[in-house]
Formats: structure tokens, C-alpha cells, sequence
């Protein structure tokens, strides 16, 4: 068991931004994006939700291990458990795992999924790009942990192009809209635990980054924070990721629009 832990804990030194590790992962989350669109958004629904689950199960695997490895302890040489509530993944950059289910066990058709795909397809999808522009902040030194952030940012980045794709004949302002009460609902859980989990813990509880009680270390909602009441702060919050969201929204529109129109010219040339 010993040695497990300590495999899982191997150490190299902490990756700079944009140096080889960092571009390698970024390299093969545009390679897998391409791929999984250019085969995929066609894909008969059984196909889809066979997609989803394989990157549910990945993204499963990837957490348990980032569990136990921030929560493993030594002790004169032996392991012993202590949780680090600081990594309980309950995280905006988390919520695949708990909104990805939603989309492979609800109907084609249903608002669930519509709403549950909305969420991965522009808030999920920013979060993901802005840690992969610059994940200065979640590289450490324990190599299993690196990879484990740039798959699981790198996931969000796939899974929200792929769904866009996929609902790129529905990507209206309906489509967009549908993902916002799953923002505010994951937003209002975090909060719940905020208030809950501190009262039996010491330890730095800052779910979503919008707890009262612990600065967000955010970058800009950082400087917010400090600046301002928490209402005013978290009202900021809410509309500024919601607005970031819609830039998403917006930017895949126009590259859908870029790209009918090529396709279009190209057709009317061939024929």
C-alpha cells in the first residue's frame, strides 16, 4: 500500500506556463477536439451518450486519485488519512462530474439535457479554457496531479467544443439561456456547503470561490473580494461568469456562421 501512495506521489519539477509539459496538453486537447467533432457531431444519440460516459468514467478516475493523493499522509513513513477539505470537488471546474450524468441518463429531447449540455457547452467550456491558458495556479510538483488537472481542464475544453458541435443546429439564445438555472443551482449548492461544512472543519472552505467567510482567490473576483460587500461581490460573481459564459456563446456562433458560409462558398464552386 506503501509503495502505491508513493507512486501516485512521484515528484518533477513544478511545469512552467507554456514550456513543454504545458503545450503537449494543450496540443492534444485541440487534436481530441478536432477528432471528436469531425466524427462525432453526427453521432446517433446511443453513440453521444456512450461519448459522455467514457469521459464521465475518466474524469471519475482522474478526482479518486487526486483524492487520495491530496489526503494521504506519512507519518515516520506510514500512511494515515487526514482530508483536505480545501480539495473537496465541489468546484466550478468539478461540475462535469455531476452535470455530464445529466446529459447520458436524461431523454434526447429533454429540457434536463438541454439544460445540463447548455452549461458544458459555454460555463464549463470557459472555465476550462481559462485554466489552460493559464494554469500557473493549479501546477504543483507531484506529476500524477499535473496530469490530472490538464485532463481534467483539457475534458472541459473537449466536452464543451463537442457539444457545440453536436447542438450546433440549436445553439440559439433558448439553447444558451437553458444553462443558467444550472449555474444558479450548482452556485446555490456550493453556498449550502459554504455555510455547512466550516461549522465541523478549520480548514479553508471556499466551494465555487464565493464563500463570505474565505477570500476568492480568483483572478480580477479576487481584487472584487476585497473591495467591495460580499453582496455586492457575489452579484458581480454571478453576472460576470454568466457574461463570460455568453462571450462563449457568442464566439461559437460566429466561428458556426464562419465556417456555413465556407461551406457554402465551397459547394457553389463544385458546382
Amino acid at each position: 500500500m506503501t509503495e502505491i501512495l508513493h507512486v501516485l506521489d512521484a515528484r518533477m519539477e513544478r511545469p512552467g506556463m507554456y514550456g513543454v509539459f504545458h503545450l503537449t496538453a494543450f496540443a492534444l486537447m485541440i487534436v481530441i477536439a478536432a477528432l471528436l467533432c469531425a466524427k462525432g457531431r453526427n453521432a446517433k444519440d446511443k453513440t453521444f451518450r456512450k461519448i459522455c460516459v467514457i469521459f464521465w468514467i475518466i474524469l471519475f478516475l482522474f478526482e479518486t486519485y487526486k483524492q487520495i493523493n491530496f489526503s494521504f499522509n506519512y507519518n515516520d513513513g506510514s500512511p494515515y488519512w487526514d482530508y483536505q477539505w480545501y480539495a473537496f470537488p465541489f468546484q466550478s471546474c468539478s461540475a462535469a462530474l455531476y452535470v455530464l450524468p445529466l446529459v447520458f441518463l436524461s431523454k434526447p429531447d429533454s429540457a434536463l439535457r438541454k439544460a445540463a449540455a447548455s452549461y458544458l457547452a459555454f460555463y464549463s467550456l470557459f472555465g476550462g479554457i481559462a485554466v489552460m491558458l493559464y494554469p500557473s495556479t493549479v501546477f504543483i510538483t507531484v506529476i500524477g496531479i499535473n496530469i490530472q488537472t490538464m485532463v481534467w481542464h483539457g475534458s472541459q475544453v473537449i466536452i464543451g467544443i463537442y457539444f457545440i458541435a453536436y447542438y450546433r443546429k440549436q445553439l440559439g439564445l433558448r439553447f444558451f439561456a437553458a444553462g443558467i438555472p444550472v449555474f444558479v443551482g450548482l452556485v446555490g449548492v456550493a453556498m449550502a456547503l459554504n455555510m455547512i461544512v466550516p461549522s465541523f472543519t478549520d480548514e479553508t472552505f471556499n466551494m465555487f470561490y464565493v464563500s463570505p467567510k474565505f477570500e476568492s482567490t480568483l483572478p480580477l473576483l479576487d481584487m472584487v473580494w476585497k473591495n467591495t460587500p460580499w453582496p455586492v461581490f457575489f452579484m458581480i460573481y454571478l453576472f460576470g461568469f454568466t457574461l463570460a459564459a455568453f462571450l462563449v456563446y457568442l464566439a461559437a456562433k460566429g466561428v458556426l456562421r464562419l465556417s456555413g458560409k465556407k461551406k457554402a462558398a465551397s459547394e457553389e464552386q463544385a458546382a
